[in-house]
Parts: C-alpha cells; sequence; structure tokens
C-alpha cells in the first residue's frame, strides 16, 4: 500500500509525471481493451480489407484524440496561441514544445495498440487474407474454380469453421504465412519506435540543448502562471461572496432593529480580512475589465515596479522604469565646551 501511495504522491509531483501516469494508464488500457475485443472477420472478399485494417488503424487515432483530450495543456497551448499580442510577445517555440511534448505522450498508447496488434497477427490475417500466394502454397491447378471463387474461399480463410478450401490451400498453412508476416510487421514496428524515441532522447541535448531549456522553462511558467492566476481569481471570489453574503445578512438585522425586533449584533472578526483581499475591486464590471485586461494586455516578463492599470490597458507604457532616487547624505555636527 505504501509503494502505491509514493507512486501516486509522484504522479501528482509536476504537470510532466501527471500526464506520464495518465499515459501509461492509457497504454495499458489499451491492451486489455484489445485482449475483450472479439475479433469477427467478416469472411467476404470485399470487407475483409476494410474490417482488419480498421481494427489496425482507427483505434490507435482515438487513442490519440484522448490523449489530447486527457492533457490539460491542450487548453493551455489554445488559449496562448490564440490570444491577442498585447504587452507580451508569443513565443513559437514554447508553442512548438508544448504541442511536440503533448504529441509525444498521446502517441504512446495508440503505438501498444498497434504493437500489440501486429504481434497477435489477427488483423493482417483477416486483411490480407485473399492475398495469399496460392502457386507457392498451396494447389493452383484446383479445376472447376474461377477467380472470383478463389477470392471467397480465401476470404473464409480466417473462418476457420466456414472455411471449405483445403483442397486449394491447407488453413494452418495460409493463417501461420500471414501471422509470421504480421509479427515481423510487429516487431519491426517496435524497433522503429524505440530507435526513434533513443534519438530523439540523446540526440537533442548535442544540437539545441540551450534552446530546449529555455522552452521548456517558459512552458512551466505558463502553467504555474494560469494556475496562481485561477487561484487568485477563486480566492477573491471567495472573499467577493463573504463580504456580500455579510453586507445581506447585516442589512436584514438593521431592518429587524428597526422593526423592532432587537437582535445580538456582533461584527464578524474576519470582514476586514476578507474586504482586504478584494484588493479594491469591489464590483463586477471591473472584475470583469480586469480579466479582460489580462487575457488582452497581459503584463510583461520583467520585474520591474508593475504600472498602474487604467481601462482596458495599463498605463506607462512606453516609458522607462522609475528607479528610487538615491538617499540622502545626512552630516552630523558635534561641538564641545571648553
Amino acid at each position: 500500500m505504501d509503494k502505491f501511495r509514493m507512486i501516486f504522491q509522484f504522479f501528482q509531483s509536476n504537470q510532466e509525471s501527471f500526464m506520464n501516469g495518465i499515459c501509461g494508464i492509457m497504454a495499458l488500457a489499451s491492451t486489455q481493451m484489445y485482449s475483450a475485443f472479439d475479433f469477427n472477420c467478416p469472411c467476404l472478399p470485399h470487407y475483409n480489407l476494410a474490417y482488419g485494417l480498421g481494427i489496425l488503424l482507427v483505434p490507435p487515432f482515438i487513442l490519440f484524440l484522448l490523449g489530447f483530450v486527457l492533457n490539460n495543456n491542450i487548453s493551455m497551448l489554445a488559449e496562448e496561441w490564440r490570444r491577442p499580442q498585447g504587452r507580451r510577445g508569443k513565443d513559437p517555440s514554447v508553442l512548438r514544445y508544448m504541442f511536440c511534448s503533448m504529441a509525444q505522450r498521446a502517441m504512446i498508447a495508440p503505438a501498444v495498440w498497434v504493437s500489440v496488434t501486429l504481434l497477435d497477427g489477427k488483423c493482417i490475417t483477416c486483411a490480407f487474407c485473399t492475398s495469399v500466394p496460392v502457386q507457392t502454397l498451396g494447389n493452383a491447378s484446383h479445376p472447376h474454380l474461377s477467380q472470383g471463387e478463389v477470392q471467397r474461399v480465401l476470404a473464409r480463410i480466417p473462418c476457420k469453421d466456414i472455411y471449405n478450401g483445403q483442397q486449394l490451400i491447407a488453413n494452418e498453412v495460409a493463417v501461420r504465412y500471414l501471422r509470421c508476416i504480421s509479427q515481423a510487421l510487429g516487431w519491426c514496428f517496435v524497433l522503429l519506435m524505440t530507435t526513434l524515441a533513443f534519438l530523439v532522447r540523446s540526440l537533442r541535448p548535442c544540437f539545441s540543448q540551450a534552446a530546449f531549456l529555455k522552452s521548456r522553462y517558459w512552458s512551466h511558467y505558463i502553467d504555474i502562471e494560469r494556475k496562481l492566476f485561477d487561484e487568485t481569481c477563486a480566492e477573491h471570489a471567495r472573499s467577493f461572496a463573504k463580504v456580500c453574503i455579510q453586507q445581506f445578512f447585516e442589512g436584514m438585522s438593521t431592518d429587524l432593529v428597526a422593526a423592532r425586533c432587537h437582535l445580538p449584533r456582533k461584527a464578524p472578526a474576519d470582514a476586514r480580512e476578507a474586504a482586504e483581499k478584494l484588493l479594491g475591486i469591489t464590483d463586477q464590471s471591473t472584475m470583469n475589465m480586469a480579466l479582460k485586461s489580462w487575457h488582452r494586455c497581459k503584463p510583461p516578463l520583467n520585474l520591474h515596479p508593475p504600472a498602474l492599470p487604467t481601462g482596458n490597458g495599463w498605463a506607462g507604457e512606453g516609458q522607462p522604469p522609475t528607479h528610487p532616487s538615491a538617499p540622502r547624505r545626512e552630516t552630523a555636527a558635534y561641538y564641545s565646551w571648553v
């Protein structure tokens, strides 16, 4: 139990660990889905190819989209890409890093599905059973069979219970031939994915380590900034609601006192604290203006003293930052009586 708790805490440590855990769970879920899937080839010449390739390619595409949907950074990437320029520039390298990072994680579950499907061999057997070389593996000179009839017989190879072409080609021979080809493709796919992952991990620091660190840092900054902004807005909304409710009950208490219903009144201890958290934003229109200003005119990424907001923009734009004046030198004079 302690090990599972440690793993869960590791997944919650940061955004990347959390998304890696989600992708690992999706990869395991894809294998369980394939093992629980009831594969039924239609065994018809014109439907086997569509069914086999559909099972091979459509679920990976759905898992790829699902990986993007479960990634919390997709909304952050879209917001950063579509927001106005404002007072903060948009770095294309940071957006590209965020998209590539999400795409790499979203590709894990589809790659597992394709690998398991190819290694199992049912899809390739169903899709390409009509392409078995009868001249090499069977009896191509079987009489009384036209080309269309041969195709119909070969299409029943995946369905062993209704296959009736043992004189043309043995069912076990055709299935083993197609399964060997499918497993070879599966191992080649696994080797290709492993090689690509190795090259990306090992060669990227050799060429663009500084750019990679910069993009990774600012992508983390955008994520943390968004979380802090949401927390600040939630705290402001809580304080705003608390002050509104307190004012409502104070007004009701005043009305009851005016109606000669004497009730004990006790000032809330946290009223001043809740009012201080409002930061001067005490009505709906001002708050809406602040939210629009954050979206349109995000402050630049520097640590100079902030300019005062005016309207939907910011005051002091284009002016150099003001520096504090130098401390005034004071001189002390000492007098002695002789």
